[in-house]
C-alpha cells in the first residue's frame, strides 16, 4: 500500500473509532445497543463473505494459493483478513516474516534481533543484538523501526518487549536514553 494510501486507510480507520465512540455515548440505552448491534450485524456479514470468498479461492487449486498468499501479503487486504480471524499465516509466521522485512535496515546499522517467543496473549518477545554503532538514539531508532515492521504485518500483537539491547546500551539501559549519564561513562571507566 503506497503513502496516500496507507494514510487514506489510516483516516478511515479514525473515523470509524469516531463513530464507536459516539454510538457507545448514545444516552438512550436502546438505540445504542440497536446501533451496536448493527455494527456487528455488519461485521458478521462481511467475515462470513470474506470466508466464503477465500474457500472458492482455495478451491482453485494451486492459482488459488497464489491468490491467497498474495491477499494475505497485501496491507489493506491482510489487516482485514486478521480482523475476520481468516488470516493463513498464524501470528508468530506473519511476526517472523516482519523482522525478515526490517534485517537488511538493521545489518546496515551494525544490529540483528532474534525472535525469543511469541505468546498465546500476542506478547513478543525480542532481543537487539550487535553494536549498532554503539549508539543509545540508534538502538532506539532500530526499535521503533522494528515495532513498526511488527505492527504493519502483525496489528494482533498485544505488546512487544525488547531486551539485550546491545551490548553497550544493555550495560546504560533506559536511564542514559532519557538523558542520564552514569558517573562510569563520563569518567572513561
Amino acid at each position: 500500500m503506497d503513502k496516500l494510501a496507507q494514510k487514506e486507510f489510516q483516516e478511515r480507520i479514525g473515523r470509524i473509532e469516531g463513530l464507536i465512540q459516539e454510538i457507545g455515548g448514545v444516552a438512550d440505552p436502546a438505540l445504542r445497543a440497536n446501533a451496536q448491534e448493527l455494527v456487528q450485524a455488519l461485521l458478521d456479514l462481511q467475515g462470513a463473505g470474506l470466508e466464503r470468498m477465500l474457500e472458492v479461492i482455495y478451491q482453485t487449486g494451486a492459482a488459488g494459493e497464489v491468490i491467497l498468499d498474495q491477499l494475505a501479503q497485501d496491507d489493506l487486504v491482510g489487516n482485514l483478513l486478521i480482523l475476520h480471524n481468516l488470516h493463513p499465516c498464524d501470528l508468530e509466521t506473519r511476526v517472523r516474516q516482519a523482522l525478515d522485512k526490517v534485517r537488511p535496515y538493521l545489518f546496515s546499522h551494525g544490529g540483528n534481533v532474534e525472535l525469543l517467543s511469541v505468546s498465546d496473549e500476542g506478547v513478543v518477545r525480542l532481543r537487539l543484538e550487535g553494536s549498532c554503532h554503539g549508539c543509545p538514539s540508534s538502538q532506539v531508532t532500530l526499535k521503533y523501526a522494528i515495532e513498526d515492521g511488527i505492527y504493519a504485518s502483525a496489528p494482533d500483537v498485544t505488546a512487544i518487549q525488547v531486551e539485550g539491547v546491545a551490548e553497550r546500551g544493555s550495560q546504560l539501559g533506559a536511564a542514559q536514553l532519557a538523558g542520564f549519564v552514569p558517573m562510569a561513562e563520563l569518567l572513561g571507566a
